[in-house]
């Protein structure tokens, strides 16, 4: 008989989708202009909108130049009540999470990744609702103080593979889009409601297969939610996150169509030195894949050097992989194939050399995004 673990993976094949272009379902809160914030409330779980995701990413050395990356990403998704079989029942899943944990060791070449499915019963999984602590089993982020910006723990363990971190913010939060939504869609309910730490200061262990490494560096956090699903014009999206050595920030993201087009509420954030953050529309910057990587397991072919302007800002950056293969086939938990890694920028600012480091996540390049039934 097929488990209720087993089950949820088998229904998420059919139903995963992050939230991001079509209407979603009427049972959930769509994602709409005015929203206001209130911190440290919105650090925590939004069971109201349909899916949720705390993701971090981050690049670490040890005091020796031994680079890593990392990602740490939980989701939460919920269930409608025509979809939950079993109520009322303290075994009911209203509330699925689920948990990437990914480490690239860029001096060896290894990318090792792990991930977990859950449900809110019991007290395997959660999220509370008016402070930051999300868990699955033992893997958790966990704010340990009230501040809207605050220090917070990340831990994640599985076999030979594990990451025990603290991150304290050295700017404000950022909140992207305007009207507190980011846009994903042309229609009303059609984004998201998005924030961002752009850059952490990080601290702590990475251990990889019985061998442990002091690490410190720079951690970027989001934080987003919604209700809508991705549409039937779209297949998947670039997004990318910069670090860069002026102690400047970017996101972009590029919603793509099924002839690599971009769809026009593609969007981003400049974050300048003081922590002020500047709305950047498609046609405020460039995105430009120079070159390409198949993967020999998924034979995904995933664009891999970019070459990025924001005209604006007189920015001018060539953005490289700090290694080839960081993909992840998370057949046990949400049965998307992507790409997600570590990068590195090169270019000029104003004329200037200028460097950074980032994250890099490509999706709807093994199979299109959404799984229908």
């Amino acid at each position: 008989m097929m488990t209720l673990e087993r089950r949820i993976v088998v229904l998420l094949g059919c139903l995963w989708i992050l939230p991001i272009a079509s209407a979603g379902s009427d049972s959930f809160t769509p994602a709409l202009e005015g929203y206001r914030y209130q911190f440290p409330r919105d650090h925590g779980s939004h069971d109201r909108f349909r899916t949720e995701w705390w993701y971090y990413t981050g690049n670490l050395t040890t005091k020796d130049g031994r680079a890593f990356g990392y990602q740490l990403t939980f989701f939460r998704r919920a269930m409608p009540a025509d979809q939950i079989e079993t109520l009322p029942s303290k075994w009911s899943a209203t509330q699925l999470y689920l948990a990437h944990f990914a480490v690239s060791d860029l001096k060896k070449e290894r990318f090792l990744y792990k991930e977990k499915l859950s449900r809110a019963a019991l007290g395997k999984a959660g999220a509370e609702a008016d402070r930051l602590h999300v868990w699955i089993d033992q893997w958790r982020t966990e704010g340990i103080d009230a501040a809207a910006g605050m220090t917070q723990i990340l831990e994640a363990s599985d076999g030979d593979l594990r990451l025990a971190l603290t991150v304290v913010p050295e700017k404000p939060l950022v909140i992207h889009g305007s009207g507190g939504i980011s846009r994903k869609g042309r229609d009303s309910g059609q984004a998201s409601h998005y924030y961002s730490l752009t850059r952490l200061s990080t601290h702590g262990r990475i251990t990889i297969a019985g061998e442990t490494f002091d690490v410190a560096g720079a951690t970027w956090m989001d934080h987003e939610f919604g209700s809508a699903d991705l549409g039937p014009d779209l297949v998947g999206w670039d997004w990318f996150s910069l670090q860069m050595a002026d102690q400047t920030e970017l996101m972009l993201y590029r919603l793509r169509h099924a002839d690599g087009s971009a769809d026009p509420v593609s969007s981003g954030t400049f974050i300048d030195r003081d922590g002020g953050s500047h709305a950047l529309s498609l046609n405020d910057f460039t995105l430009e894949p120079v070159t390409f990587w198949s993967s020999p397991r998924s034979t995904a072919r995933y664009p891999q050097q970019w070459r990025l302007t924001v005209p604006s800002r007189n920015l001018s950056l060539e953005v490289i992989p700090r290694m080839a293969d960081q993909e992840l086939r998370t057949d046990q938990s949400t049965q998307i194939t992507y790409w997600e890694g570590a990068i590195e920028a090169k270019g000029t600012s104003g004329g200037k050399p200028l460097t950074g480091l980032g994250y890099m996540e490509l999706t709807g390049y093994a199979e299109r995004l959404i799984k229908k039934l």
